[in-house]
């Protein structure tokens, strides 16, 4: 009981540097993205985004419409001003704040992204436990063939296959759009596939190792069911590693499903990304960056709190 007692307070306290570290991290992000756009690239926004015909009075009213008339220091902390009152511009295709663009196609990049690394984690736990249980038998050799094999399947390929084949030649799914559940099936199974090969591969590499340490060894000692041997003892301690790994694969899908949303015709924030470096529109791109980039550190710091309840063994450092 005191053991308990203690913890609490210093899970609190693990918690709440996390979450403290997460901001400084996203307003560094902020700030990479806003001197990339302003000081890196070569050419003048405003130039870019008025076209090669745009006479020097169009030119002019972009630039002062954007602020980039005055100095860049002036710049950025009219940038950081407007983007803690979440307001990060206006969106030269669209003529409307960048927010409220981002803010319908961020839904169906979170639903993709969600269901994706669920299926293939769900999918890759299984095979991966099954894989160290049954550790140099025909199931374990059939089972590192299939993970090496579906991993190293580019994802716009393995995406054009399925739509030829359950589109085109079956037809008992759609090619593209958002209109039911039946749309994401295609999309998901796309990028679950590399995701569960990939939980599946670390899952019984971990499960191997921790199968063979002493107090799983204790464990059968005494009697205690298979079953629960692999599931209170050896998953559990098997699950820090996978979800370092499920952590990264959802801020990567986030910002990287950019062909898979192409392909199917998702509405998703990789393709407005895509839209709006192909149509020049420089606020978008902005805002698409720092959205992206901020659901990472969110990611990693639920990831970094959910260690804390798996391995109460994590030092509240």
């Amino acid at each position: 009981m005191g053991e308990n007692e203690q913890r609490t307070p210093h899970l609190s306290q693990y918690i709440l540097r996390r979450i403290a570290i997460a901001f400084p991290l996203i307003l560094a992000v902020t700030t990479v993205v806003f001197v990339m756009l302003r000081v890196a690239l070569p050419g003048d926004p405003a130039q870019i985004m008025a076209g090669d015909r745009a006479s020097p009075e169009q030119i002019e009213i972009i630039r002062r419409k954007l602020g980039l008339d005055r100095p860049v220091i002036e710049q950025y902390l009219i940038f950081l001003r407007d983007f803690a009152q979440g307001d990060l511009g206006r969106s030269v295709k669209f003529r409307e704040p960048v927010m409220g663009v981002i803010a319908r196609a961020f839904p169906f990049t979170a639903t993709l992204t969600f269901l994706s690394v669920t299926v293939g984690t769900s999918i890759g736990l299984v095979i991966g436990v099954i894989t160290a249980v049954n550790q140099r038998t025909w199931i374990d050799r059939v089972g590192i063939v299939l993970t090496v094999f579906f991993f190293s399947i580019p994802t716009f390929w393995l995406g054009l296959m399925l739509i030829l084949i359950f589109s085109v030649g079956l037809r008992v799914l759609p090619v593209q759009g958002t209109g039911s559940w039946r749309h994401f099936v295609l999309p998901v199974a796309t990028l679950a596939v590399g995701q569960s090969a990939l939980i599946a591969r670390l899952t019984r590499s971990s499960m191997i190792e921790v199968l063979s340490t002493d107090y799983v060894r204790t464990a059968r000692a005494k009697g205690l069911a298979r079953r629960q041997v692999l599931v209170r003892h050896a998953l559990r301690n098997t699950l820090i590693p996978v979800i370092t790994v499920v952590g990264l694969s959802v801020g990567g899908l986030l910002g990287g499903a950019v062909i898979t949303e192409s392909i199917f015709g998702l509405p998703g924030l990789g393709r407005l990304a895509i839209d709006a470096i192909s149509n020049r529109d420089y606020p978008m791109i902005q805002g698409a960056v720092i959205v992206v980039a901020a659901s990472f550190v969110f990611v990693n710091l639920i990831v970094d709190i959910i260690y804390a309840f798996v391995d109460p063994r994590i030092r509240y450092a």
